[in-house]
Order: structure tokens, then C-alpha cells, then sequence
């Protein structure tokens, strides 16, 4: 099976370097990296190149923000398997991939996802949550439940037949294509119960509060535009169950 994984990047100089050796020092040999990088104006593809000879695709122009750049990733992905890596992010062990591969092999299932630690920025050691995403039955959406998007595998297939990223949400396009995928079409899932990536702190959608109110907006969106029914608590349900990340060892 061979693994594509997306990075898409922005002025990373910071952190792209490390993004970039968590995938090279994985066990697993057949990984196609794939970089979409929006026209970085600092160090972040000097750096990239100088792991060129590692990294199968590299894209570097405009975009339309971060789904229309993992879309880009996707439609020149050839692996069996996606996944994303941003440039904030690393794989948690040496052997990530190999565990991914494993349990696609072992269950066919057609989606993967595990846990998920958020870290600091300049520590990776350093834990600030762990996001124990539990197993899924159907209809855990509408408790507010979701699977820690960085974590998520994906035969590349399901693109194909269900659609990419819904480039119209800014904030909350990850959010809307797990409710489409997972709970409206409900797709086979697999859960690893242990942490697959480390997040350092800062991302898009939770770097402020008014980003992160407007990512609850799109949530309630997402629902709408799927012509689906979400419960009238479950925008509230959402946010107040990442609460227990904060002490859930």
C-alpha cells in the first residue's frame, strides 16, 4: 500500500523542518510526500529543498486558502491511502504509518484515525491536551463527538465517490467533510487508540476566539448544507467536550 501525505505550508521556516523528518524517519518505505507550499515569502522552500531527494511533489503558488491547497494535494495524490500533515504537525512515533498500514490491511476498513496530543510550539515533549478520540458509533455527531482531523487516513477512493473539501467553509471544511463522510454516508471506520500526531498549538481555526466562533458558525453550516438534522444542543455539545482533553490521560 502506498501512503500519500499531504503538508501544505505558509511561511513555516519554524516548523517545516521537523514536519518533514517525522515522515522521512518513518519505518514505512512506500510514503509519497506531497508539499503544497502558497508562495512562502521566508526560508520555508529553501528548506524544503534542501529534502528534495525525499519528497516525491512539491507545488508552490497562490491558492485560495488551506482547503483549496489540500485539494490541490489530493488531486495529484497517487497513493492508496491520504493523509494530511500540516506544517505545525509531526508524526508521533517512527512507526506511525506502519500501524495505519496495518490496520487498513487487517480490516479494510476505509478510514483510519487515532489520538492526538496537542504540544507546545518550541516542545514537542511538552503535552497542553491529549484528545482521546474513543471509538465510533453511529450518531455520536449529534453529541458533538468528532475524530481529531490530523489524525484521519483515507482510502483515496472516497474522494472520488463523495467529493473534496468544501472550499465555501473558511474555518470548518475538515468538520464538514467528517459529518459527510462519516456520519451521512457512514463510511467503515477504524480507530487506533493511541496518539498518531502531535499538534503544536496555533492552528487557523483555534488561533483567536472570533476564528474560532466562526468555525462553530460553519459547524451549524455543515449540517445545513448535508441536508442533515443535528440535535438543538449539539453545537453547544462540540465545544464543551473538548473540555475533558484538558485533564484525560
Amino acid at each position: 500500500m502506498k501512503v500519500s501525505i499531504i503538508t501544505v505550508c505558509y511561511n513555516s521556516e519554524e516548523t517545516i523542518k521537523a514536519t518533514i523528518e517525522s515522515i522521512i524517519n518513518q519505518n514505512y518505505n512506500s510514503i509519497e510526500h506531497i508539499i503544497v507550499d502558497g508562495k512562502s515569502t521566508d526560508r520555508t522552500l529553501k528548506i524544503v529543498k534542501q529534502y528534495e531527494d525525499k519528497i516525491s511533489k512539491i507545488i508552490s503558488e497562490s491558492d485560495c486558502g488551506l482547503y483549496d491547497a489540500i485539494n490541490k494535494g489530493i488531486s495529484i495524490a497517487t497513493g492508496d491511502i491520504v493523509g494530511l500533515l500540516h506544517s505545525d504537525d509531526i508524526l508521533a512515533t517512527t512507526n506511525t504509518i506502519s500501524k495505519i498500514v496495518e490496520v487498513f490491511k487487517a480490516s479494510n476498513c476505509e478510514a483510519i484515525y487515532g489520538d492526538l496530543q496537542y504540544v507546545d510550539r518550541n516542545d514537542s515533549n511538552k503535552i497542553f491536551r491529549n484528545w482521546i478520540a474513543d471509538s465510533y458509533k453511529h450518531g455520536m455527531f449529534l453529541k458533538g463527538w468528532m475524530p481529531p482531523h490530523p489524525t484521519l487516513y483515507l482510502r483515496r477512493e472516497l474522494f472520488n465517490k463523495l467529493g473534496n473539501y468544501n472550499t465555501d467553509f473558511k474555518f470548518a471544511a475538515d468538520y464538514e467533510l467528517m459529518l459527510r463522510y462519516i456520519h451521512k454516508h457512514q463510511i467503515e471506520l477504524s480507530y487506533i487508540p493511541e496518539t498518531l500526531v502531535k499538534m503544536r498549538t496555533g492552528g487557523k481555526s483555534n488561533s483567536s476566539f472570533v476564528n474560532r466562533i466562526k468555525a462553530n458558525l460553519e459547524d451549524r453550516k455543515a449540517w445545513r448544507v448535508n441536508d442533515i438534522k443535528a440535535n438543538f444542543l449539539t453545537p453547544y455539545m462540540k465545544p464543551l467536550s473538548k473540555l475533558k482533553q484538558f485533564y484525560k490521560k
